[in-house]
């Protein structure tokens, strides 16, 4: 028993009494309302639950059937909520048809530096600025974020430019600070299970990208959700950023069949990253248009003004102007598949 399907005109009254008889039984609930039917998931070890009590709960008036969820992902899935989950960040929706672009560098480095890009990739059209405060590398040695003085040049940013920010978590200790000052909690590949990160980011009211680990399948990605789901955020974006193979042309392959795959299993909007995903500056944009064809829900793509000199990833970041050029193109592939830019 992992669904119970309430009638659509079940009163708030009926829905607390079923939500009684599951605490009752040491089980949770989720709510999801739909246009046409109301769903409660169960959440715990609903395998313990005989074919008895499923048949009280089917005795109850307000409930139309009960269904058993095969897949391990339970508030992930379809057959939990068949519309697509859209999530509102002050204005700007993410699962819709227009395509919000987040756009930033990979590191705040510098507080001139960063305003200089937030200005550059919100006059070419950007929704979202991306930058992270808090870097997790390869190396101990190579820089490692400037922490919350990032966040706060992020939040003038977001001042001065209207630009909502996304932003990375990775120690369950920063989440405080990251709380009062991001818009989006950018989970990363190396973080995609690091369960303790997970929960805690599923116990807060704040949209959380979590991006796919480097060599993770799909079922395993979206059991990583299913963390986060499960303490009650659900407001989550998958993040395609590619995976590690065998191939090394590209920095990593950048996996854009996630894409329909996870449209067809899950509610949740699926965005791309086609900088991490190839790793070179002249594959970001044809990459970016195949992701927008292949019907992601977002974009974030690196901008940096001078990559050059930029402490994290300036290979594979674009100069404003590029940017500015890509922006215009992605429009018409937008429009090609009935979205918008």
């Amino acid at each position: 028993m992992d669904i119970i399907v309430l009638r659509q005109d079940a009163s708030e009254e009926e829905i607390r009494h079923v939500i009684k008889k599951l605490e009752s039984r040491g089980l949770k609930s989720n709510i999801s309302k739909g246009t046409e039917r109301i769903v409660i998931g169960v959440i715990g070890d609903t395998a313990k639950v005989t074919e008895e009590e499923e048949d009280a709960f089917r005795a109850i008036p307000a409930v139309e059937s009960v269904v058993r969820i095969l897949k391990p992902y339970k508030l992930a899935s379809r057959e939990f909520r068949k519309e697509n989950t859209v999530i509102n960040v002050r204005g700007n929706i993410i699962g819709g048809k227009k395509i919000p672009v987040m756009a930033g560098p990979c590191a705040v480095e510098d507080e001139t530096v960063l305003m200089n890009i937030a200005r550059e990739v919100k006059k070419a059209g950007a929704t979202f600025l991306r930058g992270g405060a808090y870097k997790p590398r390869t190396s101990p040695y190579s820089f490692q974020g400037l922490g919350k003085e990032g966040l706060r040049y992020l939040a003038d940013a977001r001042e001065k430019t209207g630009l909502p920010i996304i932003t990375e978590i990775m120690d369950p200790r920063d989440l405080d600070a990251i709380m009062e000052y991001a818009d989006i909690i950018q989970i990363g590949a190396r973080n995609m299970q690091n369960f303790r990160l997970l929960l805690e980011v599923g116990a807060v009211n704040k949209p959380v990208m979590l991006k796919r680990g480097l060599s993770a399948t799909i079922k395993e990605w979206l059991m990583s959700a299913e963390y986060i789901m499960s303490r009650g955020n659900q407001e989550v974006i998958l993040c395609e950023r590619g995976i590690r193979t065998f191939e090394t042309a590209t920095r990593n392959t950048l996996d854009l069949s996630a894409v329909p795959v996870l449209k067809k299993l899950t509610h949740l909007p699926v965005a791309v990253d086609p900088s991490h995903g190839v790793g070179k500056l002249e594959l970001v944009a044809p990459m970016t248009k195949a992701a927008i064809a292949a019907g992601a829900d977002a974009i974030i793509i690196e901008v940096h003004t001078n990559p050059e000199e930029a402490l994290s990833d300036g290979e594979q970041s674009l100069k404003p102007d590029m940017f500015a050029d890509l922006m215009l193109e992605l429009k018409r592939v937008a429009e090609a598949v009935d979205r918008e830019i």
